[in-house]
């Protein structure tokens, strides 16, 4: 009798130590998807992407994958704007993950810093801007290989939910850093940093127009006044076309710092993306 009632609660015991975590993991998840309610919907996502690549032309002209992420790197939408999971690059999925990251996760508002008078505030840094940086001799260099991609999150789940409202990313901390143009910081009314948006699927050029598209189309780029090394305060984050050839070969020099080569058909007119807002 007594070793059935010690072996009985041997077994409660240990099912115990299994639901205890789970139950934890689901908290953590619930929470995760709460934090997301500040952001768009998967839907206004949906419309804002399908809009910006009808109006971008520049780059090949193809379908592209979208992210957003909260202030927490939670991955909170994901979006595809071709008529199936099929139609664009199926690795852009997450690369467009990762942009979303790294432009939240080195990116800062006008609460991080207090400026001189009539300084601007903050730092925006789109991926873009950090291509010539991370290059070997760069002051970033070593930056990509920070934060690696959570791939239980990248890759977890039914691969038919990708781009839908239930993605199987949506709830979880991707992780990940990537360095050539198509992610952005998204900033709500007052200069508020509150995530990020990446876009992936055809050049890192047209990602970051394209990309700047969807922030504008979503009305989260109240950034008017943040720091950024794009050289024009009302495109502070802007790609920077500055990378000149390198005479003793290997990778292009930019003489800022924070320089994008450029790509197939390239649109060089800066004029042609809408300035932030106030």
């Amino acid at each position: 009798m007594t070793r059935k009632l010690n072996f009985r609660s041997l077994v409660m015991l240990a099912a115990t130590f299994l639901l205890v975590p789970a139950m934890v993991f689901a908290e953590d998840d619930d929470d995760n998807r709460a934090a997301c309610k500040a952001l768009p919907s998967q839907a206004a996502l949906q419309d804002a992407l399908n809009k910006a690549v009808f109006a971008e032309t520049s780059g090949l002209n193809l379908h592209m994958w979208a992210t957003l992420v909260n202030r927490d790197g939670v991955v909170c939408a994901v979006a595809f704007s071709g008529t199936n999971r099929g139609a664009q690059w199926p690795g852009s999925r997450v690369i467009s993950a990762q942009k979303a990251n790294t432009a939240n996760s080195f990116s800062l508002d006008s609460s991080s810093s207090s400026g001189g008078s009539g300084s601007p505030t903050g730092l925006a840094l789109s991926t873009a801007n950090l291509y010539s940086a991370v290059q070997p001799g760069g002051s970033l260099f070593g930056l990509q290989e920070s934060n690696p991609v959570d791939v239980s999150v990248a890759y977890g789940g039914n691969s038919s939910n990708y781009g839908k409202s239930n993605d199987p990313m949506v709830g979880g901390k991707i992780g990940g850093v990537n360095v050539f143009g198509g992610g952005l910081a998204l900033y709500a009314t007052g200069q508020k940093l509150v995530g990020g948006v990446g876009v992936s699927g055809d050049t890192s050029c047209a990602d970051h127009n394209i990309a700047w598209r969807v922030r504008h189309n979503l009305a989260l780029d109240h950034m008017l006044g943040v720091g950024g090394v794009g050289g024009d305060a009302a495109h502070p984050d802007n790609i920077k076309y500055d990378v000149i050839p390198n005479p003793s070969g290997g990778t292009g020099n930019s003489p800022s710092g924070f320089g994008h080569p450029t790509c197939p058909n390239t649109d060089l007119a800066v004029g042609a993306l809408p300035p932030v807002q106030p």
